[in-house]
Formats: C-alpha cells, structure tokens, sequence
C-alpha cells in the first residue's frame, strides 16, 4: 500500500476533481462523493487485489461494484488516477457523448466499470452474483460493493441480503455509507432506518461497524479486518459512517448538497479548503 501522505495527497487531490466536475457542468452530486473519498481511494491503492489493464470477466482479481451510482464523480477520479482511463477525460463528466455519464454505465466501454448502476437497490444483487461467480470458478478472489444507507429503503437490497447469507457467499464484503442523508433529507426523517447492525446480524452475516469513515487509517484497518473474516461462511458488512460532503466545511452537516454544484465563489472556498496536490486535470 502506499504512504499515508501519497494517499492523504491523492483524496484532497480526488476532492479538489469531484467539485471541479460537478462545477463545470452544473450538475452532479458532490455531497455523497466527498464523503467516500478515503473509502475509495483506499479500496483501490492497497486494499483490492487487482491486476494492470481491464477486462469486463475480471478473473483473478478483486471486483468492486457501486450501487449508489449516483456518486460517480468520486469513482470517476479514483478510477482515472489509478489509471484506468486517462485524468483529463474527467473534463468531460456529463457532457453529450461522453463516457462519464451521471450515472455508470458500461455501453460506452469505460475500462474499470462493470455494470451500469444508479438504480438504486440493485448493486447489492449484483454484488452477490458476482461473488458466487467467483466460487463457481474457484477464482478466491473477494468482490467488494458500496450501497448509500437510504438506498437500503428498496426491498430488493433485503432479499439480497437474506440470499447471501442463506447460501454463505463468504467471499462478499458490502459496505454501507451511514451518513445519515438522503435527496430529501435525514434518513430518519424520510425513512427512520433503525439499528442497521442490528439488522445485518439478524440476516445471518458479519458485521463491522466503522465509527469514523473519513479517517483514513480506520478505513484502512476495518477493510482489512473485513478481508480476514471473509471465508468462514457468512458474507461482511461495514455500516460505515461518514460525513456528506467532509472537507468542504459549507457542504457538511446537510442533505442539501446530495445533488447540488457550487457556484463559482463556492468553488473558490471549496478548492481553497482542498489545495492542489497532484494536479489538476
């Protein structure tokens, strides 16, 4: 894995992308995309086992799946400065024609994105699926996912998840982004979401509860304590809590951020608070 400094570099670097893309075309969601940020640069530069290039069958390699597809601008630079497509492609996030669309999608043939996603309650369906590919192939590579807490108000997410435990798909590490938020408001307030952990439990699977997902470190040692209880019959889970739109003080603390771009004095402050370390596409 790398330094702590390179990958503490490489989020501010990411966070200074997602507001520079959602500015650039008015649209986008940079609050839920902020708050993954150490959770995805983590995963993809030491935590995944992955190999140089891409393909769509992935064998031999760690797989990770977003459900949430609608924080692609996160995904989108965490995938483009780990090389998958080239960094100055993110000038075209949203635009007419362009292969980073709001949303995932895998007609395009963007290198490092497996299924179209942005559905939501899909990616948890997927994800098992995916993972007892794996076994079927006897490939003991793991498949990581991330859901949204509010997505988990679609059904489909449960039946998932009491399949993935019915048939102890132990190779399977989903991670729940807790940040309390959703496009209309508080989670408890639109939907109250209850004891989470409580929940996963009851389904038949490990959980881990991550109480600080924007500390790096923590996020780094809960995804490998995940990894070391994968195998031994149940799936994982991480309830992870964050907070939308962390490092950008103006966007913390609300849901009004879930789907909104910065104006251009917003985007002075948001880059300020994030200087430029590996520059900017």
């Amino acid at each position: 894995m790398p330094k702590s400094q390179d990958l503490q570099d490489l989020i501010v670097q990411v966070r200074r992308d997602i507001v520079r893309m959602v500015h650039n075309v008015n649209s986008g969601h940079p609050g839920g995309s902020l708050g993954c940020t150490e959770f995805l640069v983590a995963l993809y530069n030491g935590v995944m086992e992955l190999k140089d290039g891409f393909d769509m069958d992935g064998i031999g390699e760690d797989l990770f799946f977003l459900s949430n597809g609608h924080i692609s601008p996160v995904y989108y630079s965490v995938l483009a400065r780990r090389g998958y497509f080239p960094i100055e492609e993110l000038n075209t996030f949203r635009l007419i024609d362009s292969r980073l669309q709001g949303h995932p999608t895998t007609h395009e043939g963007l290198p490092g994105v497996r299924i179209a996603s942005g559905s939501l309650g899909q990616g948890m369906s997927v994800a098992v699926g995916a993972a007892q590919a794996k076994k079927l192939n006897k490939d003991p590579h793991l498949v990581f996912s991330l859901h949204g807490d509010g997505e988990l108000q679609e059904g489909q997410n449960w039946e998932a998840i009491m399949y993935a435990a019915g048939k102890k798909v132990d190779n399977l590490i989903a991670t729940i982004d807790r940040n309390g938020q959703q496009i209309d408001g508080p989670t408890e307030e639109v939907m109250p979401m209850g004891d989470l952990k409580a929940k996963f439990l009851a389904f038949g699977w490990d959980v881990l509860e991550l109480k600080d997902g924007n500390d790096l470190q923590a996020v780094i040692d809960t995804l490998r304590e995940a990894k070391n209880r994968t195998g031994k019959g149940k799936p994982v889970c991480i309830i992870m809590h964050t907070e939308m739109g962390h490092g950008v003080d103006f966007m913390m603390g609300t849901h009004a951020w879930h789907g909104k771009a910065p104006n251009d004095e917003q985007l002075a402050t948001a880059l300020a608070q994030n200087p430029e370390t590996l520059g900017d596409y």
